[in-house]
């Protein structure tokens, strides 16, 4: 019998990884002086906490300009607005990503155009997104993922040569720097993601960042109800809506940033160390280094499964890790237009001309039914033992690859399941 836990061996490791998301006591002060000053909502914007968040956070990237929102697919909504894009309008965005960065596309008016991503990064490139400009290709929505930077330097000469403008999903890439820049900070608007699972977190939550006045200015009137922003040089008026941050979720976000460089680090060395260990182990692959990357960011660690020979799913080998104690997905994402949750039609977005039957970017679909293996940043925030246990776990079950090619592929369970079908708590930990 192997002694695989999945087969009934004893797991690697039996107790819990650090929790997520961390916290100070000083968030707890400012949320009851939230609570004491009886103004808990984000009118007048912004709130006390959000301006401050969002100013130190726009300067952590390099950007003049930050604002808060109540989430980040709002805050992708928003920048396409602010950048311009119209109804019918082109947006190229890798297949590879969550369903909120192209759902955005849609409810900006825009129509979601899919590009594969490399190899090696699993992001958009210049080379994959250039195949789909059309007359009516506006913009690039590339998508920071993981640990990985969408090739930020090519698609800026891409952009410059056809005018078209840039928004940056760093949903996954709070602090990172690429190059000289920070993330958000490269194209013409970046948007961040603050949900729960996320390296900075209000629970729910999105900002915007820019160094474009203009944008920043249609940015207030959208999120603010239509009013004029701030300074109003430009005197534009919108249709708005209230997606304005509550200033409850704004003080707890300050506690994040105070923590940020704290976590960045522990998360940087702990992926070095994981990154040499699993160098080692037959039928593994660490993400080669992206020598852009300046500075870090880990939202997950995600490595390939490349087998020497064929006879273990991708989904199995998830599912075996996770039954070593180790937190593991494979179907962290699919491409989105397979994504049982993305319902786009033209009777829901009459902006399309039709159907995303035909579309196949086989780089996305290798990544998302046979390759990528992804686990939590927050297992990289403990102790240098915790990165060892999950060594252990892989290299055990890579070692017992025979057996898990006699066991029944049903114990993938949940890993096989689509996102649309897994229970509620595991989806939650899928965004």
């Amino acid at each position: 019998m192997s002694d695989l836990a999945i087969l009934g061996g004893n797991p690697v490791r039996t107790r819990p990884f650090a929790p997520w998301p961390q916290y100070l006591a000083a968030d707890a002060e400012r949320v009851q002086q939230v609570i004491a000053s009886r103004h808990w909502g984000g009118y007048p914007m912004p709130s006390r906490y959000a301006r401050e968040f969002a100013g130190r956070f726009a300067a952590l990237h390099g950007a003049k300009y930050g604002l808060c929102l109540a989430n980040g697919t709002i805050a992708i909504i928003a920048a396409l607005q602010a950048a311009g894009i119209k109804f019918g309008d082109e947006v190229i965005l890798p297949a590879y990503t969550w369903d909120g960065t192209a759902t955005a596309i849609l409810f900006a008016g825009g129509v979601p155009v899919f590009a594969d991503v490399d190899p090696d990064t699993y992001c958009l490139t210049a080379a994959t997104a250039e195949k789909h400009i059309t007359p009516r290709t506006r913009a690039i929505l590339p998508v920071h993922l993981a640990m990985r930077f969408a090739d930020m330097d090519g698609l800026a000469a891409l952009a410059r040569k056809h005018d078209l403008k840039i928004i940056e999903d760093c949903a996954h890439a709070h602090g990172g720097i690429y190059g000289t820049r920070g993330a958000g900070s490269i194209g013409d608007l970046g948007c961040f993601s603050l949900q729960e699972s996320k390296l900075m977190t209000s629970g729910e939550g999105g900002i915007v960042i820019t160094s474009d006045l203009r944008a920043f200015e249609h940015l207030q009137s959208q999120v603010n109800c239509g009013r004029a922003s701030m300074t109003d040089r430009f005197r534009q008026r919108v249709l708005g809506s209230n997606y304005r941050m509550t200033d409850l979720q704004a003080a707890l976000l300050i506690g994040q940033l105070d923590m940020w460089p704290e976590m960045q680090a522990k998360r940087e060395a702990a992926a070095k160390r994981l990154t040499d260990g699993l160098s080692a182990i037959k039928g593994i692959r660490p993400l080669p280094p992206q020598a852009q990357i300046t500075r870090s960011a880990i939202y997950c660690y995600v490595f390939q499964y490349r087998p020497e020979r064929e006879g273990v799913a991708r989904d199995l080998i998830a599912a075996a890790l996770d039954a070593e104690g180790i937190p593991c997905d494979g179907r962290f994402y699919e491409p989105v237009y397979r994504s049982d949750l993305f319902h786009a039609t033209p009777q829901n977005s009459p902006q399309l001309k039709g159907d995303y039957s035909g579309v196949h970017c086989p780089v996305s679909e290798r990544a998302a039914y046979h390759e990528s293996l992804w686990l939590p940043q927050f297992l990289l925030i403990g102790e240098s033992s915790d990165v060892d246990d999950i060594l252990t776990a892989v290299d055990k079950v890579m070692r017992n690859f025979d057996a898990l090619a006699k066991a029944d592929p049903s114990l993938a369970g949940l890993k096989s399941m689509s996102r649309a079908e897994r229970p509620k708590h595991q989806r939650a930990r899928n965004y």
